[in-house]
């Protein structure tokens, strides 16, 4: 009985070691799996670094890019388009105008009533319609025809109070949010079509001389005083209530900037200068590029892969149809070689733009002491459950590195533009104000990150902050085209 309740206890002793054996063993795989995991967060830390030395240089590359845009066309990465805007809005605008906004399949039509230097915008109203799918991919005649009937709809619905005096048309503003070169404040061809469409008979077409063509088949007496783009549009829509604003930021799904100019310092400019003595610069910064970008391979691999490689750099880092991607690529990579979420690597992860920003915004602010909405997007997303807490605060830290990153270099950006324009230091002693009209779901709606922005812009500007500001402009591409339409208008000299 002795040698068997010997042998009976180096057995259980045997398989007490084993146990033990393997719960160190599984402890030491879960503590390397997490060294690895934190090795690969502190490397991305590392690489997405904006301190404010390197801010600088971007910002200064930024300026040199500006000089060079304005020169020659395609002497830089930044278009820097003239618009043909001389007149912003002053606030002294009255009358009704009308604003048109293709900016995809949806369109809308809008009148904006406006009541001088004391009444501002006394009413609005709009209109929207979808574009039917076959009209997206038929002829031109078709789907202005069908834009002009809406309108004209619109018009004669409208109470009789807003009827032009006899004589007179209607004006409009025209956003179209697709390329197109601009040849004069109301002209300009389509170079190609994005976002689904493909009129083959449009290209190369004035688009503004085709509404025009469509609105006269449909009885429709209006004419179009300005084609512009949505961030003219935002700055338009920020001066008409500020005078101050100057320059125009929109930071949405893509980005880009636009910003007053004086005509003498285009020297690409060959015709008249406008008597204001001013040109507006549509910039199309989100093609910017500079060898003091902190690129990661994460964005890289995703430049490679996208629909246009080596274009976008600037918007690839800063704006929301990237940073959620940015994100999804950096949790992939953690959940291959660090077993992040489990020894499986999920599914649903592997699946390009399934992370959206809006979401990695909703994790970024969870203040939830277990983190539950960062819980409950992982569920609902990447059908990732039982995540521990660790896991989940490094998810909020990687949405905090990303974001930190976007917002400082979009800061760069402005600080870029205002030394440009001499308003990055204070002259003859009082600084020049300085606002920011500034528009887009990503600064409206990811509250860290537009802290971040502004906050860095104000730390780079040191003594000169105080002199700059932000003001949130809303819907640039149907209010601001309305105020464009206006400050354009035909009849400007009858009123004054």
């Amino acid at each position: 009985m002795g040698k068997v309740a010997v042998g009976v206890a180096v057995i259980g002793a045997a398989a007490v070691c084993a146990g033990a054996a393997l719960i160190v063993r599984h402890r030491m795989r879960c503590s390397s799996r997490w060294a690895r995991a934190m090795a690969i967060v502190r490397e991305l830390e590392e690489k997405c670094a904006t301190p404010d030395a390197k801010l600088r240089q971007i910002a200064d590359a930024m300026t040199v890019e500006m000089h060079a845009g304005l020169a020659s066309e395609g002497g830089s990465k930044l278009k820097m388009l003239i618009s043909y805007v001389d007149n912003l809005p002053t606030g002294d605008e009255e009358g009704v105008f009308y604003a048109l906004d293709l900016g995809g399949t949806n369109f809308r039509v809008l009148r904006v009533e406006l009541g001088g230097k004391s009444g501002g915008i006394l009413s609005q109203e709009f209109m929207e319609a979808s574009i039917p799918p076959e009209l997206m991919v038929g002829s031109a005649d078709a789907l202005f025809d069908y834009i002009a009937s809406k309108l004209a709809k619109f018009i004669t619905e409208e109470e009789e109070k807003y009827h032009p005096p006899p004589g007179r048309q209607r004006e409009l503003g025209f956003t179209f949010s697709f390329p197109v070169m601009q040849t004069s404040i109301n002209s300009g061809t389509l170079i190609r079509w994005t976002k689904g469409f493909s009129i083959d008979d449009m290209v190369g077409n004035d688009v503004v001389a085709e509404l025009t063509k469509a609105m006269h088949r449909q009885g429709v007496d209006v004419n179009v005083t300005a084609l512009v783009n949505d961030t003219i549009g935002t700055l338009a829509g920020g001066k008409f209530s500020n005078s101050d604003v100057a320059i125009a930021v929109i930071m949405g799904t893509g980005t880009n900037a636009a910003y007053v100019e004086r005509a003498q310092a285009i020297p690409k400019w060959h015709g008249p200068l406008p008597k204001s003595g001013e040109m507006v610069i549509n910039m199309e910064w989100g093609n910017f590029r500079s060898s003091h970008l902190p690129l990661t391979e994460y964005d890289h691999a995703l430049d490679t892969e996208s629909l246009n490689p080596g274009e976008q750099t600037f918007e690839k880092l800063t704006s929301g149809m990237y940073l959620g991607e940015v994100l999804r690529r950096v949790l992939l990579r953690l959940a291959e070689e660090a077993d992040f979420f489990g020894d499986e690597v999920p599914p649903k992860l592997k699946i390009p733009f399934v992370l959206r920003t809006p979401e990695m915004s909703a994790m970024h602010h969870d203040t939830s002491s277990d983190l539950k909405v960062v819980s409950s997007k992982l569920k609902d997303i990447l059908e990732v459950s039982n995540t521990s807490l660790k896991t989940r605060r490094i998810v909020v830290e990687l949405c905090n590195i990303i974001a930190t990153r976007g917002a400082r270099l979009a800061a760069a950006g402005m600080l870029g533009v205002l030394k440009k324009m001499g308003r990055d230091i204070p002259t003859g002693g009082v600084p020049e104000k300085t606002v920011i009209a500034m528009d887009g779901g990503l600064y409206e709606h990811y509250t860290e990150y537009s802290k971040c922005l502004e906050n860095s812009l104000k730390d780079l500007l040191g003594d000169t902050a105080n002199s700059i500001s932000f003001e949130h402009s809303n819907d640039g591409s149907g209010i601001g085209a309305a105020l464009l339409a206006a400050s354009h208008s035909q009849y400007l000299e009858d009123r004054s």
